[in-house]
């Protein structure tokens, strides 16, 4: 099982670096200029319309629960560069400078998913979508939370390892929907 969810990480992985990488070719990183608290914004509107989709079984503007997935998990990679780096005035970044930026947290979130798996012996496989919904938005609460700490906390994890849970709880919801279990 073990190589395959980590078969089905990278699909699903390289399916967002490429729509990330096209953005990146359309808007250049943009975002740069984006405050942290911005990003965890821009992810809780994401998340919440994947749970209004999922409360009320209808989508009126198109855009799948998929995609939202898909952005949450490049909105999680923009705070966790943006968290690293700084929010800038201007865009100060080349693409493959950024694209290094974005293998790295891939590869430390990636780390971090297959340490937890081996724990919790791929508990996620059993658990709904939604459930993953409700994790990220209380994520993302922690998240705003330590932010109005101005980024400090006591005894709890910081921001960033906030990010890489609200992106592979991502990456779960999307091999749940990607790859259904027979």
């Amino acid at each position: 099982m073990a190589k395959n969810t980590q078969e089905q990480f990278d699909h699903v992985i390289s399916g967002c670096r490429n729509l990330f990488a096209k953005k990146l070719k359309d808007y250049g990183p943009s975002w740069r200029i984006m405050r942290p608290q911005s990003v965890t914004d821009q992810i809780l509107i994401k998340a919440r319309r994947i749970r209004s989709i999922e409360e009320k079984g209808v989508n009126m503007v198109g855009d799948s629960i998929s995609s939202e997935f898909v952005a949450i998990i490049n909105y999680c990679i923009v705070g966790l560069i943006q968290l690293e780096l700084g929010y800038t005035e201007t865009v100060d970044m080349d693409e493959d400078s950024v694209l290094k930026l974005y293998d790295k947290y891939v590869a430390q979130t990636k780390e971090l998913l297959f340490a937890k798996n081996h724990d919790y012996g791929e508990a996620w496989r059993a658990m709904r979508i939604s459930s993953y919904t409700d994790l990220i938005l209380t994520k993302l609460l922690r998240i705003k939370q330590i932010e109005s700490n101005s980024g400090k906390t006591i005894v709890s994890e910081g921001i960033d390892a906030n990010y890489m849970d609200i992106l592979n709880y991502s990456v779960f919801g999307l091999i749940k929907i990607e790859f259904p279990e027979e």
